[in-house]
């Protein structure tokens, strides 16, 4: 592999850890981006000359600030206020401030709870994490919040200009305070999770780097904070991906959960998860994230739908509302399930959500309702951005095509 397709590859596996580590060291989101792609171009160069470094990421990290004090230090003829930032910046580095005392082992998580401050609304402490921790893009995150990506962006650009006018700082919050800010870092880590296990575009069903990323931060949480809630978010992703293999055939086509075949799961991950369900159930003090892996965990759709009808108190978000309404169709029949949808749908909350519709276009399918179907898959046709759910969808529209409801 030559030395651009080596920096391209950890750029991609890499690059949000060092810019969560440069955020931490140069205190600014925009001036540690600007640092971090400095330091990608000056690897293209000095690694096909010098080679690989053995440590790439400390590389990224020390040339990404060394960068960013050459900056300054330029711009500082123009700017006298600069000059005082470089020779902050070149303190810190010569006190070596990439040793790590605190609490929270890894930058990313630390970015987190840092971005998760208080001082923003909860929306905005979300879409700043996934755009700016996770590397989400503004339409990804937009879809995540089934809402528009330029107003998805300027809540972004408000976060940011929240946290330097109000010169919130770049460091983790005393343990008394971390778990006020874990509701917002546990939905961070399970809209990253979900953007992993069914990507919201492109050409494959799943990004096995976002979804492992959100596994692994999760790990870390429960190490930090092992709450009922952080353990019930990491049951519930474990619970998940140990379907993942099954979840598309050998030419990449969705498979559904009735028609998975079962040896492909993977029983020691979902072992795992079963154990810390049993583990957050018990503590009496769950909420929806423990619910849910409840749901995943279960075998029967008595218990699924008796589930969901605790988690619709605990979250009465309509995406709830649907899943319940599909587990209700499998427990007392299709009539039943789409009678709930259409409720939802009716509600125009789910407008523009392709699951609902797809969601309805099976049910009406089962129900031989033979053009409803075909107008719900359509509907969720023009929405769908995935190549894989596409193909599911078209290739649905093509057996009521030629046989009918089956």
């Amino acid at each position: 592999m030559d030395a651009r397709a080596t920096v391209d590859e950890i750029y991609r596996r890499e690059s949000r850890r060092v810019l969560a580590t440069l955020i931490r060291l140069l205190g600014d989101f925009d001036r540690a981006e600007e640092a971090m792609h400095d330091a990608f171009v000056a690897a293209v160069e000095q690694w096909a000359r010098d080679g690989v470094p053995a440590n790439p990421r400390a590389w990224l990290v020390s040339t990404g600030r060394f960068k960013a004090i050459d900056t300054a230090r330029r711009r500082a003829r123009f700017d006298r206020s600069l000059a005082a930032l470089a020779r902050e910046l070149e303190d810190a580095a010569a006190a070596d401030p990439i040793a790590e005392t605190d609490d929270v082992e890894d930058d990313r998580l630390r970015l987190i709870f840092t971005c998760c401050h208080p001082a923003l609304k909860a929306d905005a402490q979300v879409a700043l994490t996934l755009r700016e921790v996770c590397g989400l893009t503004t339409e990804e995150i937009s879809r995540a919040f089934l809402s528009s990506a330029p107003t998805i962006a300027q809540r972004i650009v408000r976060a940011k200009a929240k946290i330097r006018d109000a010169k919130i700082p770049y460091q983790v919050p005393a343990r008394s305070e971390l778990i006020d800010r874990l509701d917002s870092v546990l939905r961070v880590i399970y809209l990253v999770f979900n953007e992993g296990y069914s990507a919201s575009e492109g050409d494959s069903l799943v990004r096995g780097d976002l979804s492992g990323e959100a596994i692994r931060l999760g790990r870390l949480l429960v190490e930090l904070l092992p709450e009922p809630e952080a353990l019930g978010l990491l049951a519930l992703m474990l619970l998940h991906e140990s379907r993942r293999d099954a979840r598309t055939g050998q030419d990449g086509a969705i498979v559904l959960l009735a028609d998975q075949d079962r040896s492909r799961w993977n029983r020691a991950v979902i072992s795992e998860g079963a154990e810390l369900v049993e583990r957050a159930i018990t503590s009496r003090r769950f909420g929806p994230y423990t619910l849910q892996a409840a749901t995943a965990a279960a075998t029967d759709w008595p218990q699924i739908v008796a589930l969901y009808d605790v988690l619709l108190r605990a979250d009465g978000s309509a995406v709830v509302a649907l899943n319940r309404a599909v587990a209700m169709a499998m427990r007392d029949g299709p009539a039943a399930g789409l009678a709930l949808i259409d409720e939802i749908l009716a509600r125009g909350e789910l407008a523009d959500y392709q699951f609902a519709h797809a969601a309805r276009a099976d049910l009406c399918r089962r129900l031989r309702r033979i053009d409803d179907a075909r107008a719900s898959y359509m509907r969720a046709l023009e929405l769908v951005k995935q190549e894989p759910e596409r193909r599911f969808l078209e290739r649905r529209l093509d057996e009521l095509s030629t046989s009918g409801a089956r």
